[in-house]
């Protein structure tokens, strides 16, 4: 009989989800609580992936919300949520999706959880961030990635 090769098998595992940095300022107060509430909300996402072994990785998120009312911060929020993911099996292609779109997808909830809540003790009306599609920014950054160095296919 032949032995046939059969590529390892895929394994994913969180190891742990943890709170790596919180910031919450209100530069403003107590005098924006007197403004009338009419906020703009500027709001910024963030990644990065740190190899801990051959397969351990930290992935971490990072939400940045700044709220204005006119030209006045009501609020400053930054959550840095990360995670620490075992990954095996994965080519090298499927490894930039995992750590660039799924692992940032499963932390999301946390950092949201953890914003809405910091707004709320901060004595502003509750702030729910929308559901962020990992995958359309994951290709939106492959696509930059590409204008950048053409004729690169290799992910970072």
């Amino acid at each position: 009989m032949a032995e046939v090769n059969q590529a390892p098998e895929k394994q994913f595992s969180i190891q742990k989800i943890y709170t790596k940095d919180i910031s919450f300022e209100t530069p403003n107060s107590p005098k924006i609580f007197t403004e009338k509430w009419e906020p703009k909300v500027d709001f910024n996402l963030g990644t990065n992936v740190q190899p801990l072994d051959n397969s351990m990785y930290e992935v971490t998120l990072t939400v940045t919300v700044t709220v204005k009312c006119g030209e006045m911060t009501a609020y400053l929020v930054e959550v840095c949520q990360a995670g620490i993911y075992s990954l095996s099996g994965f080519s090298e292609e499927e490894m930039g999706p995992m750590v660039g779109s799924f692992c940032p997808n499963i932390l999301f909830p946390y950092a949201r959880e953890a914003v809405s809540d910091l707004v709320a003790k901060g004595g502003f009306p509750q702030l729910l961030l929308a559901p962020v599609n990992f995958d359309a920014l994951y290709h939106q950054h492959l696509q930059q990635l590409k204008q950048q160095v053409p004729g690169s296919n290799q992910v970072n």
